[in-house]
Formats: C-alpha cells, sequence, structure tokens
C-alpha cells in the first residue's frame, strides 16, 4: 500500500513536470519563432526623441510615453518600474532603460525600446513591408489613444470670470471637486439614457461635424423651476465628459466685445456656463445687448473657438424668451427639470437615505398622484435633516406635500374666485384688476403660509435629532 501511494506520488510530480516543461517549452518556442523571424525581415527603426533640436519638449514623445504605459504587454517586459499614479490605489508601470515592449496593430508587430544611452528616445522598430500599410495609422491610434487616456487622467477645473483682468487674465480657477454625477441625478431613467447617448456621440463626431463644415460644439437648454436640478446636471455632465467647467457672469460683463474677449479665452474640452439666462434678459442686469448673446451663441467668434466645446443655457421660464434665441443651431436639446415626482423622490430616496424601498411609499406615491409637489431641493433637504432617521423623513416628507397639495388648491380656488368675479365687472375695470397683478397679490398669502410651513416642519425636524447626532456633528444648518 505504501509502495502504491509512492508510486502515486511520483507519477503527480513527473506529470506537473512535464507540465511546467510543455508550458516553457511553448514560450521557448515562441520566442524562437520571433527572432527567426526577426532576421529574416528587414527591419526600420524610427526615433522619437524627449527634446528636439532646439531643446524643446518634443509632445510627441510625451503621447508615446503614455500609449506604452497602457499596453498590457509592458508587464512581459524584462525589467518595468512601478510608479504611484495620480489617483489613490493606481499603480503606472513604465520601461525600464534599454528595456524593449512589443505591440501588434493591424496585423503587424512593432516593438518599442526605451533607449537611455545618450538622451532618452523611445525607438521603434517596424518591419518595412509594413512600413507603408500601417505606419501613418498606427501614428494616428497612438495620437488617439494617449488623447483619450490624458483627458481621463487630467484635474478638471472650475474657472469664474472676474469683473477686472490682471496678469493672469480675467478667468479665475479652482479645481472642479463637485460630487454629482448623472446616476445620482434625480431624472427619468429614459432621459437620463438618452442625454448619455448623445454626450457619448458629440464625443465622437469630430470628424463628422468637420465633413459637415460645423463646429463641433453642442447646445444645450436646461429649464423649469428653481430648486429641481439643473446646476447638479451640469456639474454631471461635466464630470462625465471630464471637461472643465467656464461659468460665465454676465453681470461682471462689461459690453459685447468684452463677451467675445472671453469666450476667446477659453479652451478646448471645456463646458460653458450661462445661469438664470431669462432673469438676466428680463431684468436687463447686463451690459451685453441680445445681438451680443446671439453671437456669443453662433456668431463669427464662437465658430473660430468653439471646437469641442459644450455651451449650457438655463432658465425658469423659456416661454418669455425670443424665439431667435432658442431656435435649432442656437439650442440643439432642450431639457425640461420639472418638479419631484414618485420617480424622482425614489431616486432621492436612494441617494439621501439609502432606501430602495420602505412600507411608506405608497403612501408618498398616492400624495403625488394627487397632484401634491415640491422641487427635489426641497425634500432633499428634508431628508438631509432627518437622515438619521429614514421613516421621520419620509413622514416629514408626506406632511409637507399635504400642506403643499393644500396650499395649492387654496391658491387654485382664490384664482378662480377672482376670475368669476372678474366676469361681473366693466370691461375697463377687468383689464386695470389685470395689468396691476392683483391676482398674483390675492395668491400670496397662501404661498406664505407654506413657507412658513415649511420652516417650521424643518426646525422640528432638527429638534426631533438625538443628542448623539448633535455631538457628531449631523445637523446641518
Amino acid at each position: 500500500m505504501f509502495l502504491l501511494l509512492l508510486f502515486l506520488i511520483l507519477c503527480s510530480f513527473v506529470l506537473v513536470r512535464l507540465f511546467l516543461y510543455r508550458t516553457a517549452l511553448i514560450y521557448g518556442l515562441k520566442k524562437w519563432a520571433h527572432w527567426v523571424e526577426d532576421r529574416i525581415h528587414v527591419h526600420q527603426y524610427l526615433k522619437v526623441p524627449e527634446l528636439n533640436d532646439n531643446s524643446q519638449e518634443n509632445q510627441f514623445y510625451n503621447k508615446v510615453s503614455t500609449y506604452l504605459k497602457s499596453l498590457p504587454s509592458i508587464e512581459d517586459s524584462d525589467f518595468t518600474n512601478l510608479f504611484s499614479g495620480k489617483k489613490s490605489n493606481d499603480i503606472v508601470l513604465t520601461l525600464d532603460g534599454n528595456q524593449t515592449v512589443h505591440d501588434v496593430f493591424l496585423g503587424a508587430r512593432v516593438s518599442w525600446k526605451n533607449d537611455v544611452v545618450e538622451r532618452k528616445t523611445f525607438v521603434l522598430r517596424i518591419k518595412k513591408k509594413d512600413k507603408r500599410r500601417v505606419l501613418r495609422s498606427y501614428l494616428q491610434h497612438i495620437h488617439t489613444i494617449a488623447d483619450d487616456i490624458e483627458q481621463r487622467c487630467r484635474e478638471a477645473r472650475l474657472f469664474i470670470n472676474a469683473a477686472q483682468a490682471d496678469c493672469n487674465g480675467r478667468w479665475r480657477s479652482v479645481p472642479f471637486t463637485h460630487p454629482s454625477t448623472l446616476e445620482s441625478i434625480a431624472m427619468d431613467s429614459d432621459l437620463k439614457n438618452k442625454v448619455k447617448s448623445d454626450l457619448e456621440s458629440f464625443l465622437k463626431s469630430k470628424q463628422y461635424y468637420h465633413r459637415l463644415g460645423r463646429v463641433w460644439k453642442r447646445s444645450y437648454l436646461l429649464y423649469g423651476p428653481s430648486g429641481t436640478g439643473k446646476s447638479s446636471f451640469i456639474a454631471a455632465m461635466a464630470k462625465f465628459l471630464n471637461y472643465d467647467v467656464y461659468d460665465v457672469d454676465l453681470s461682471r460683463v462689461l459690453d459685447d466685445s468684452d463677451l467675445k474677449m472671453l469666450l476667446l479665452q477659453t479652451t478646448a474640452k471645456s463646458v460653458i456656463v450661462v445661469e438664470d439666462l431669462d432673469r438676466f434678459i428680463s431684468e436687463r442686469s447686463t451690459a451685453v445687448s441680445l445681438t451680443g448673446l446671439l453671437n456669443f451663441m453662433d456668431g463669427i467668434v464662437n465658430s473660430c473657438c468653439a471646437d469641442e466645446k459644450l455651451f449650457v443655457f438655463t432658465m425658469n421660464n423659456k416661454e418669455q424668451i425670443d424665439p431667435a434665441l432658442l431656435r435649432p443651431g442656437r439650442i440643439d436639446v432642450h431639457i425640461y427639470f420639472p418638479l419631484c415626482n414618485f420617480n424622482s423622490f425614489k431616486t432621492l430616496a436612494s441617494n439621501y437615505l439609502g432606501l430602495k424601498d420602505h412600507k411608506l411609499f405608497p403612501q408618498v406615491e398616492e400624495i403625488f398622484q394627487s397632484g401634491a409637489t415640491m422641487s427635489p431641493a426641497e425634500i432633499g433637504e428634508l431628508m438631509i435633516v432627518n437622515r438619521s432617521s429614514p421613516s421621520r423623513a419620509l413622514k416629514t416628507v408626506i406632511t409637507a406635500l399635504q400642506t403643499n397639495g393644500a396650499a395649492a388648491a387654496a391658491a387654485g380656488k382664490v384664482g378662480r374666485q377672482l376670475s368669476d368675479g372678474s366676469s361681473s365687472r366693466p370691461a375697463d375695470e377687468e383689464s386695470v384688476g389685470e395689468s396691476s397683478g392683483l391676482i398674483g397679490k390675492d395668491s400670496m398669502p397662501a404661498m406664505k403660509e407654506l413657507r412658513k410651513l415649511y420652516g417650521r416642519l424643518r426646525m422640528k425636524s432638527s429638534k426631533q435629532v438625538g443628542p448623539s447626532d448633535q455631538d457628531s456633528g449631523l445637523i446641518e444648518r
């Protein structure tokens, strides 16, 4: 029995050795085949030095370096350096000096050597028979991949225009670290997917736009009541694209020419934002004219410096805006941001409270179906204040929605009574009442009462938070 067991162990050992030997043999045969192939074919060597003849930095050297770091075959190099990346837990692999990495493109096998004998240089070795067929496409491929990697790894920034220029120009910038994402936005899922698809299509459309003779840009209009998430959506789009954000404050723009100069100083891969456009136009609180805005949106300056940019305009009510501002070509995509509905509420509950479902959800859905609603910002604030108790948060939202529905019904009743009463008045008296805004004034008490109740609900919710929550700094004011 012992001899049989010993025999089985020896057989297993032999089989393992044969398997390892076979694996090593295959690897050795492949290396030998490549060595023979290299000796049969004639190769050409192309150098990419770090510095050009004027000792200036060679940008293509950096592109090649970025590209080679992304190759899976770099792990097979005899010596590979490991460095920490810009992001946490990110490890970057780079070639050691005089080491070689292989690549395959369109069936052609090429290799890169990191030559550091005299000065830093990448040396491309390619078969002469493949050079004419793949070289130009391969170099363009390196550019494309490197640009994509750099875009994903770059630090996005938020730019704000200053009132006066200094040595740094008109734009001031800070790192753009807004946490909003398209996944966290409370929006209809189908609409969200369409926006993602539109943005992805835009990123890939450079050649298409240029073939049409059009500037590679896209314009969005986000409109709807305040507090519905328009600003957060802009941040989510910029983060999705990893673009810089240029927030244009029209009140700090001197005139139409100044607006053009600001546009000229923006860069590609950026989102140009003008918020509350309807307020600036209606209040005339800016020195920029309507013609200046039109030129900003699609004028000759825009056409010369707007490649690979998104223009985003926000407003509360687009019905009061001159249709010339909103025509196709100036605004490509219109997105309406409504007050909260039940689907948006579920997204908010998931984001703020971590709730996918709750026994109070049917009651909330019923209240929404009755016509009551609030802005996502108001509901989100109630959830933040009560986040230590999801049940209390939902009950607070339910109370606020019920109060909102009652106030809206009361305001509608007042409006109907005024409308009925006005029908018995003389025509001249009716026109005076409408022009002086009496209907709006009579409906204000209901809205004021709603705001007071909303404030009391917030104060009451804050008082209900336990001492442990207060000590840990969970209450936000």
